[in-house]
């Protein structure tokens, strides 16, 4: 999720709340069950979600692992350098829909 956020950083969830395109939310994955992963919400895809990282580059995601399932949205990061986590517009995420 670089360059949004690092590893280490901590973060403040929610499991009440609901993912909607553009929020930072924590995901486990069909293929990867252990798997743990915090992604962009991009758009409701079946049952789940696509998800993508905010480095295309550098990032796997729903490109290469197919729907995701948010387990949490992210509200926060409360260390090193608290800030709230604003939704990106699920426009500026590109093309999310799979092939």
């Amino acid at each position: 999720m670089s360059p949004t956020l690092s590893d280490g950083d901590v973060l403040l969830v929610s499991r009440r709340a609901r993912p909607r395109p553009g929020a930072v939310v924590l995901v486990r994955w069909a293929q990867q069950p252990g798997r743990l992963s915090v992604k962009r919400a991009v758009g409701r895809h079946g049952e789940g979600w696509w998800v993508l990282g905010d480095n295309p580059a550098g990032s796997t995601d729903s490109r290469q692992l197919g729907t995701a399932y948010p387990t949490a949205v992210a509200l926060t990061r409360l260390y090193p350098k608290p800030h709230w986590l604003p939704p990106h517009s699920a426009a500026s995420a590109g093309s999310w829909a799979p092939e």
